[in-house]
């Protein structure tokens, strides 16, 4: 292997490591939570995903806005 076939740590070409979640696709903290069935919108609360909330007049998950 010469240096210039090197890919960095884990083989990520050359990303920097970035995961699936990050870099400049992440949600980050800010933003909404909407209701795919009633369009009900809520503040997103950090550490918590959208997904898992339900929505307070229907009863359905939410999903990022």
């Amino acid at each position: 292997m010469s240096y210039g076939d090197r890919r960095g740590r884990g083989g990520q070409g050359g990303r920097g490591g970035q995961g699936r979640m990050g870099g400049p696709y992440k949600a980050g903290p800010g933003g909404s939570c909407k209701c795919p069935n009633c369009g009900n919108i809520v503040s997103h609360q950090v550490g918590t995903p959208c997904y898992q909330l339900k929505c307070p007049k229907c009863g359905s998950l939410m999903v990022r806005q």
